[in-house]
């Protein structure tokens, strides 16, 4: 394996300028985290292998715990062919208040995210949830490259403010993006900016936007079986099957899901990022079988 680490200090006093660039390939021994390249406090200690050789069970670490004014975090992550892996992360994440000053670019919080798939690839992409904290200003970029034979299962689970401490969002602003692209070609795109400003979070005013909820988050999945026009029922058998959990967790009217080109998409808007997460949890569990070929095996990290 390949590992190399540059600079360990802020560029500047209070600042990350951190990256951390995994790669993962299959071997004689199974799919193995092959290469690390790190800058700054992001890191990974190993890669586990709770369900055998061929997946690689891997945990992002971010020691700071959180993403403060001039921040940039990017994550890379290439899955070469044929190989598995599997991320997520042992907390949450965290976009903190933003210092006040008139500099926006020294202000800003940014983290970047490309998730990259060759052929035959698969890859979970499984964090906790992202706190945004009153007065953040941040920016959250996730991109997808996929191919026509990858697989892919992963999801975003965004929490505005601490509504659980009554510490809501009332200032500063957020934005969340996410792309996929598969072969090249863009498949899906969101974007969101919330402010105050925007009206975005409003009860009232935000229909189009939170409509007054606290956390939002999107699941996506994507797999060759998926794209074949003689596997059309497996599709609808598992729209029936993620609708039915949907029902089952009483949460019709906070989840959606939809199926398009082979693409699952399933949206949360509530106001419980732990409820997201077990509705989320529920579905991958669903859709994983049909997705990797293989029975649900939870990272053990979410026991502790």
């Amino acid at each position: 394996m390949t590992i190399s680490c540059a600079k360990t200090l802020p560029d500047e006093v209070g600042q990350w300028q951190a990256s951390l660039a995994l790669e993962f390939s299959q071997t004689q021994q199974g799919s193995r985290l092959s290469s690390i390249k790190r800058r700054g406090p992001l890191a990974v200690q190993k890669a586990f292998y709770p369900e055998g050789p061929n997946c690689a069970h891997v945990y992002l670490l971010h020691p700071p715990a959180g993403i403060v004014s001039g921040d940039e975090l990017t994550l890379t992550t290439l899955v070469k062919p044929n190989a598995h892996a599997l991320l997520t992360t042992p907390g949450a994440n965290r976009f903190y208040r933003a210092r006040n000053g008139d500099n926006e670019a020294r202000n800003k919080q940014k983290q970047t995210i490309t998730l990259t798939l060759a052929e035959n690839a698969m890859l979970e992409n499984l964090p906790l949830e992202t706190l945004v904290y009153d007065g953040a200003n941040g920016i959250n970029t996730v991109d997808i490259k996929l191919t026509e034979s990858s697989t892919y299962i992963g999801w975003d689970i965004v929490c505005m403010g601490l509504p659980a401490s009554a510490q809501y969002f009332k200032s500063g602003q957020f934005t969340q993006l996410n792309r996929i692209y598969c072969d090249n070609k863009l498949i899906y795109h969101d974007r969101i900016k919330l402010s105050q400003q925007s009206g975005l979070l409003d009860q009232k005013q935000g229909v189009a936007g939170l409509a007054g909820y606290t956390t939002f988050a999107t699941m996506t999945a994507y797999s060759a079986n998926f794209i074949r026009p003689e596997n059309n029922q497996i599709q609808a058998k598992l729209l029936t099957e993620i609708r039915d959990i949907i029902e089952q967790k009483q949460a019709e009217e906070l989840v959606s899901v939809t199926c398009i080109d082979g693409l699952f998409v399933i949206r949360y808007l509530g106001n419980q990022s732990e409820q997201c997460k077990q509705i989320f949890t529920a579905i991958w569990q669903c859709l994983r079988p049909a997705c990797c070929d293989k029975p649900t095996n939870s990272p053990r990290i979410w026991l502790t």
